[in-house]
């Protein structure tokens, strides 16, 4: 029988890559709602709105980081502290995949209705 332990980063530890991290995470929520804000702006100076799939796309760019954030310390949480840091690049990863496809989508759909 093998007496394998597991070992666990500390909490404060887990607890300082987790705040290092949500620095990040805390700029791309940022940046989503500044995109938001200047879009619907750009839209009511020239007369119209957002179509509701932009809205969508935009709100999303919001919701994704908080999202991957949460499920990457959720899973991450009672590992080592590497399987903590890999989950938590690994959830930046996507939320910027995200946010260039929106920036694609807005940059090539019409957005104003």
């Amino acid at each position: 029988m093998s007496t394998h332990t597991r070992r666990t980063a500390p909490a404060w530890f887990t607890a300082t890559i987790a705040g290092i991290f949500g620095l990040f995470y805390a700029y791309a929520i940022w940046a989503g709602i500044s995109y938001l804000v200047v879009m619907a702006q750009t839209a009511s100076a020239i007369g119209g709105s957002l179509t509701p799939v932009s809205w969508i796309a935009m709100i999303m760019t919001i919701i994704v980081p908080i999202a991957t954030f949460v499920i990457a310390v959720l899973i991450g949480r009672g590992r080592e502290a590497w399987k903590l840091i890999l989950m938590l690049l690994v959830g930046l990863a996507v939320t910027a995949v995200f946010w260039l496809n929106v920036q694609g989508f807005t940059a090539t759909q019409v957005v104003f209705q």
